[in-house]
């Protein structure tokens, strides 16, 4: 099998030089365990022989694209992985400001990152069954807004010409999803992909609120079929589809519904595209008027499921780089294993995994 070497041209079985394989990149939200898609991205942007056309993402999964785009529109992939290790190095800082840490036993644990038993994230816990951030947080504080602010240029990102960019956020008003593109694309928009509604005051954007567009689409996958060339699709998974444990208390029930809510809409594009496949390789559609989309997946699931909610609040430099490392070797398994596949057949079961 050929194999993408690092910072060369691909390969072919012939032995002749092939120009990049391009692909559409669907990233999750999922707050800190965000840092697993960061490692994903880091490895993924070693290969030259790899070629990142689009990018659809919501909330932690939007902040990493517009880093990511960031560093391409500057540079290279070797400036995006370091605008990315910058971003989350200041993330870690800023959260080490503020009282949500794991206690010494978990950190003495290795308990996934949880830091349920930290009394601050049981008071915030609490405090958030309560009361909501209009009386909580008056002044609106976000930490990460700033962070965003400093790293990316949203003008330049409006102009570029590199890569696309969609990302998701959740109408408040109407509970639909609302795709904000490269050409639009702004600080309070991908504010508003992260917006969750028991920490942040929601987000407007000409006049409409917006909360986290995790609600609503975990990320959507339907503006690379309209807007991108490239037809293979890797959807880099941070919630889990299946867990095998069921959650009995109240933050891990709340932890379910949101990533079932999510999964919802992911699922029925993915239902929507297993049809058209079927329909297009059985000859009843015609190939050249319909996208027969490929569909990969960079996951990790058996660790991200068993991760604790309260994870998800985890800055730590010691946790953030572990789930960093997690996501590196997925995706250099995941190359290793289906570049040859890439332009030609998705690598995995469709109808399977999500339906």
């Amino acid at each position: 099998m050929s194999k993408p070497q690092k910072k060369t041209a691909a390969k072919t079985t012939a032995g002749k030089t092939a120009g990049p394989r391009s692909i559409n990149l669907a990233l999750q939200g999922g707050g800190a365990q965000g840092a697993f898609t960061w490692g994903v991205l880091d490895k993924l942007l070693t290969y030259d022989a790899l070629h990142i056309e689009s990018i659809t993402a919501t909330s932690a999964g939007a902040m990493n694209a517009v880093v990511v785009a960031q560093g391409l529109i500057e540079g290279d992939g070797d400036h995006a992985r370091k605008l990315l290790t910058e971003f989350w190095r200041k993330v870690s800082t800023a959260a080490s400001m503020l009282p949500f840490k794991p206690t010494m036993v978990e950190k003495m644990m290795g308990a996934g990152g949880d830091i349920g038993f930290s009394p601050s994230f049981i008071a915030l816990d609490y405090m958030m069954r309560l009361f909501s951030p209009y009386q909580l947080n008056l002044f609106d504080i976000n930490p990460l807004r700033s962070i965003v602010e400093e790293t990316v240029d949203f003008e330049a990102i409006r102009k570029n010409k590199k890569i696309r960019l969609f990302v998701n956020a959740t109408n408040v008003r109407t509970g639909k999803n609302k795709v904000f593109k490269t050409e639009e694309m702004t600080l309070d928009m991908v504010m508003a992909s992260a917006c969750l509604p028991f920490i942040f005051k929601t987000v407007y954007i000409d006049g409409e609120p917006y909360w986290d567009g995790s609600y609503s689409g975990n990320p959507p996958i339907y503006p690379l079929i309209y807007h991108a060339e490239s037809q293979d699709v890797v959807f880099v998974q941070i919630n889990p589809l299946h867990v095998e444990e069921i959650p009995t208390n109240a933050s891990d029930i709340m932890n379910r519904i949101n990533e079932i809510s999510g999964n919802t809409f992911l699922m029925g594009e993915m239902r929507a595209i297993a049809f058209v496949k079927r329909l297009i390789d059985e000859g009843k559609l015609p190939a050249k008027d319909y996208k027969n989309m490929r569909i990969h997946m960079i996951e990790a699931e058996e660790i991200m499921s068993s991760l604790k909610p309260s994870s998800k609040l985890n800055a730590d430099w010691t946790f953030l780089s572990h789930l960093h490392n997690i996501g590196t070797q997925a995706a250099e398994d995941w190359v290793e294993k289906n570049y040859d596949k890439l332009g030609k057949e998705g690598t995995i079961d469709v109808r399977k995994e999500f339906l």
